[in-house]
Parts: C-alpha cells; structure tokens; sequence
C-alpha cells in the first residue's frame, strides 16, 4: 500500500503554527516535517525552498484576514451595522484558527520590524481592512469622513492592541469593557 501524500494545506497549516509560535525562524523545513510525522522529502513536492513556503505562508494569512474575512461578512448580508457587528465577532472568535488567531497576526507584525517586503505586505493587508471598515463606517457616518476615519482606526487599534493592555477594568470583565466600545462604534 503506498504512502499517502501529506497534503499542501498541511505543510502552510503547520508553517502558520510555527510562525506564531516563533516567528519565521521557527519555520523550519525538518522541524515541520517531525511535527506532521513525515519526511521532508514531501515537502519538495510542493515548495522549492523555505522562502517558498515563507511566501506562501503569508500569502494564505494575507488572504485569510482580509478577502476571506469580507467575503463571510459579505455573504450574511444585511446593513452596515450588522456587517461590522459580524466583523467585530469574527475578530474576536478567531483564537484557534491558524490562519486569522492573534497570536498569527502579532507574529507577522513583529517579522514585518525586520523585513521590508513583509512591512509592505503589511501595509497593505492593513490597508484592506482600513478600507472595508470604512466602507462600512461610511454607512453609519456617511457626512463625517473624521468620524469614520476615527472609528475605523479604534476598531482596528482593538483588534490589535488589546493583547497587550494587562489593565484590569474594575467591576466590568475585559469582554464587557469590549462590548461596551463595540456599542459605542455602532451607535
């Protein structure tokens, strides 16, 4: 019976833990071929090289955390308001996900302070989803581009940002405080 073939998705998928475990350093050829309990040779089959896998690594997180992300938000419809209460959910629900969890994200943005091609990738994932929400924000404001701008980039510095406030909130949990900005970005 012959070997089955460890598929591509598998080889990006456990690159992706390994960036966010590690940074780009941690994804490592050998390392991802113990961690799926095959060779190395198998991974050939699909990248010429680890920079072909670093590339395509971040092209699938690219695609995750922008188009991937518009499209679901898309296809439940309704109106702006409830476009972005499903952004915001999406945002907040992605802990276990390879390709969209924080730790993911953190790890590309800590990689893009060293490498210029990365910074840009960045920039332009950032980008994409600064557009989209104003978009949506628009909606809500649409004859306030100050205002738009301002909660776009509050909603966008939350995403981000609140992995790294260790503050406690007094009687409120860290998840109410959220809701309560969520509400307020809505209104």
């Amino acid at each position: 019976m012959a070997n089955a073939r460890t598929p591509r998705g598998a080889w990006i998928e456990e690159g992706l833990r390994a960036l966010s475990a590690g940074g780009p350093e941690a994804v490592r050829v050998e390392t991802l071929a113990q961690s799926l309990g095959v060779t190395k040779g198998g991974f050939y089959g699909y990248f010429r090289n680890r920079d072909a896998l670093l590339e395509e690594l971040l092209d699938t997180w690219e695609r995750a955390v922008t188009q991937d992300v518009i499209d679901r938000v898309e296809a439940a419809g309704g109106d702006a308001r409830e476009k972005l209460g499903l952004l915001f959910a999406i945002a907040g629900s992605t802990a276990d996900e390879p390709l969209t969890n924080t730790t993911a994200e953190l790890a590309v943005r800590d990689w893009a302070r060293r490498d210029p091609a990365v910074a840009e990738r960045l920039r332009r994932v950032d980008n994409r989803r600064m557009e989209y929400m104003r978009v949506l924000f628009g909606a809500l404001c649409p004859d306030d581009e100050d205002e738009v701008e301002a909660r776009c980039l509050i909603a966008f510095s939350l995403r981000i940002g609140v992995h790294f406030i260790a503050a406690d909130h007094g009687p409120h949990s860290r998840s109410d405080v959220i809701g309560l900005i969520r509400k307020r970005l809505l209104a």
